[in-house]
């Protein structure tokens, strides 16, 4: 028997419920990336990309998605008498982009075919459903759209495009990469404009380039390009680390300061005077290089594998990285210069791209670097580096802070 008793610890008020913790919970939970498409009344075709589909009802066969009630889109497809439900392949992340923006015309450069109630069926998505509108429905801050089925069909060679702990990604049998897209629509352009510069980048130094950006208190990577010295077993796109210092400090070199103290506050226990100041100085001297670097040192192996288990889930181990972070700040941008003809164990390296407001939007990152790099390897790496950062800060409008 199941019982009402109001005495259930699980028990809560909706206004009890926070909205962060309520998208990590049910984004726990792995769903196909569809995207909605029908004829307006206009005669024009109109689509959005939608993560809340599902099955309905066998009998008669139903299915629903669930719109924002402020998507522009979606008024559009209401206009319509039919839509079709395109469930996207793994390969079509271009084309959940091109539906996921705003504004614009969404199918240019997207090949379709008119399905049997004349709704657009997209060219090479793993399934299809081509649907007449049953009924909407008003759900808080969405609506509930379901659709009679009329034909359906999948591709069983095809694997979809999945969406996972606030990401998208690939799903295989053996395998399952969650991609960072916590601001889906923010992340996915930076993603895009940076993309020519990392390749270019990883082409000059044969190495890997990464793109990592900020998402509340976690640094996620967001998108890479070539592959590390000695070759790659796994991809990083989609890890998460900790915010804490001293990770992260390029975000931090031209913030203000109630962001600076924030992200003390996440080292995890109370400062000392003498280690706010050092971290101030090496903001310092990030702001005034430009760039920052990490030099190697015996815990990086364990601050790596603690990096690991955290991108995982396994939050627990939150607490060691900010320990071994903390251990290790005096390998973070030391003061001293490094020797054109001196020998380096370098970690990474990294260069900001700014925002238009002059905050950081996100860095390049050099991993995997040859192990020793003279003083003057580095020095290259770190022009090719700055000048494709330059390059991103100017596609997205941005300017640097003095």
């Amino acid at each position: 028997m199941v019982s009402g008793s109001s005495g259930s610890n699980t028990a809560t008020s909706d206004s009890a419920i926070d909205g962060r913790r309520f998208r990590e919970v049910l984004g726990s939970y792995p769903t196909g990336v569809t995207v909605i498409t029908a004829i307006g009344e206009d005669g024009q075709p109109a689509g959005m990309a939608v993560g809340s589909f599902t099955s309905v009802s066998l009998d008669p066969p139903l299915v629903a998605f669930l719109p924002d009630r402020s998507s522009t889109s979606f008024p559009k497809i209401r206009t319509a008498r039919s839509f079709c439900v395109n469930v996207l392949a793994a390969d079509q992340e271009s084309v959940c982009r091109a539906f996921a923006t705003r504004g614009g015309d969404k199918f240019a450069g997207v090949s379709w075919q008119a399905a049997a109630s004349g709704a657009p069926r997209l060219d090479g998505v793993a399934a299809w459903i081509d649907c007449d509108f049953e009924s909407i429905q008003d759900a808080g801050d969405h609506y509930i759209v379901l659709g009679r089925v009329r034909e359906l069909n999948a591709a069983a060679e095809r694997l979809p495009l999945v969406f996972f702990q606030g990401g998208y990604g690939r799903f295989s049998p053996s395998s399952l990469v969650a991609m960072p897209e916590a601001d889906f629509i923010g992340h996915l352009r930076l993603a895009d404009l940076s993309r020519p510069e990392m390749e270019r980048v990883a082409t000059d130094l044969k190495t890997e380039c990464l793109v990592i950006a900020p998402v509340d208190d976690q640094l996620v990577v967001l998108a890479s390009a070539g592959s590390p010295s000695g070759g790659a077993e796994f991809t990083r796109v989609g890890q998460r680390m900790p915010f804490v210092p001293p990770i992260g400090s390029p975000f931090l070199a031209w913030a203000d300061e109630p962001s600076v103290d924030a992200w003390l506050a996440r080292s995890g226990r109370a400062l000392t005077d003498r280690e706010r100041s050092d971290y101030a100085a090496l903001l310092g001297r990030v702001r005034e290089r430009g760039w920052s670097l990490s030099l190697g040192h015996e815990l990086h192996g364990e601050l790596e594998q603690a990096l690991d288990r955290y991108s995982e889930g396994d939050r627990e181990s939150r607490s060691q990285v900010q320990r071994l972070a903390s251990e290790l700040a005096g390998r973070f941008d030391p003061p001293d210069d490094l020797d054109p003809e001196g020998r380096y164990d370098i970690r990474l390296v990294s260069a900001p791209a700014f925002n238009p407001d002059g905050t950081v939007a996100l860095i390049l990152t050099l991993w995997g670097l040859p192990r020793p790099s003279t003083g003057a390897d580095v020095h290259r790496y770190l022009e090719v580096l700055r000048r494709a950062a330059d390059a991103v800060t100017d596609a997205l409008g941005g300017q640097r802070k003095d």
